[in-house]
């Protein structure tokens, strides 16, 4: 395992990366760093986690606990491999500093940050292939305040539809995208993420189960937090069997 910056002196972490990730045993790879424009070159490389500085105790956890879980795997055999199997459909408006609207600037204008699945190596495939299917998304990149954060899916609570915007719902406050709900919904796993409303999508795990109010409407209730989410008509049997 090997934790790189992203700025250092001679050769910078990317190309650290890509000679690592270019070898017979490639290590896993983790990103420490205070620039989070470089998230999308970093999962070029193969990177396991991206860690912004400063890195808290409790982040840093997850991202143990992701390495700990690829040592049961296998590393990927090379470097086009890692990029075959953490790459697709990036939009090009979100590549930090592209040329098709530069979302690598902070603001309500960020969205989706990364959808990690399949992808065809440079050179193309055949004809003949199936499509690649993506990989739910692992990562949203939100403004919070005056900064643009990057954040993995596993701290959302819940999205919320916002006028143009949607709300990201986190434990340590609320960030924008500019993603729609109808466009995030097809990029999430629906198994952990449950749309409950028009304008809603719940994080499974933070659900604590569901109350009646006084209108007869069903609510969720979450996990640690004082809210109560509207459930529609539409998702109602979603949650019969709780």
């Amino acid at each position: 395992m090997v934790f790189l910056d992203i700025s250092m002196p001679g050769l910078s972490g990317l190309d650290v990366a890509a000679r690592l990730a270019a070898g017979a045993r490639p290590p896993r790879i983790v990103f420490v760093t205070a620039h989070d424009q470089y998230a999308v070159d970093a999962f070029e490389h193969a990177a396991v986690d991206y860690l912004l500085k400063p890195v808290n105790l409790e982040r840093l956890g997850k991202t143990v606990a992701k390495l700990k879980a690829t040592l049961g795997a296998p590393a990927a055999a090379s470097a086009i491999d890692a990029v075959q199997a953490l790459l697709a459909q990036l939009s090009a408006q979100l590549l930090p500093g592209g040329a098709a609207g530069g979302a690598g600037a902070a603001g309500a204008g960020a969205g989706v940050g990364m959808n990690v699945g399949a992808a065809a190596a440079a050179g193309g495939t055949q004809p003949s292939a199936p499509a690649p299917v993506a990989a739910p998304l692992q990562w949203i990149r939100a403004a919070h305040g005056e900064e643009t954060r990057l954040i993995p899916i596993e701290e959302v609570i819940y999205f919320q539809s916002n006028d143009k915007y949607t709300s990201v719902f986190l434990a340590g406050g609320e960030s924008l995208i500019r993603t729609p709900l109808r466009q995030l919904r097809e990029q999430l796993d629906e198994t952990n993420f449950w749309q409950i409303h028009r304008s809603v999508i719940v994080a499974a795990r933070h659900v604590a189960g569901t109350k009646t109010d006084f209108r007869g409407r069903l609510m969720v209730q979450l996990k640690g937090r004082p809210e109560q989410l509207v459930v529609s008509r539409n998702y109602v049997d979603l949650f019969r069997q709780m």
